[in-house]
């Protein structure tokens, strides 16, 4: 009589692992990701350049006064 032998599971536990990781980034990375897709990130950047554009030119401005010119 021959033996049977058992089935051997361990690469479908490896497999079925790294398959969960795989979902698991994607679906976290999706919603890291949500917020840019409102449209907030880029309305306070442009908020924030625009500041830093006026400050500059009053720094030129007034620096132009002090100066004389």
């Amino acid at each position: 009589m021959a033996e049977e032998q058992e089935k051997d599971y361990f690469w479908f536990y490896i497999g079925g692992l790294i398959l969960a990781t795989i979902v698991l980034v994607l679906m976290l990375k999706a919603d890291e990701t949500k917020h840019l897709a409102s449209g907030v990130v880029a309305e306070q950047q442009k908020e924030t350049f625009t500041k830093i554009e006026k400050r500059h030119t009053s720094n030129n401005s007034s620096a132009a006064a002090i100066a004389g010119k």
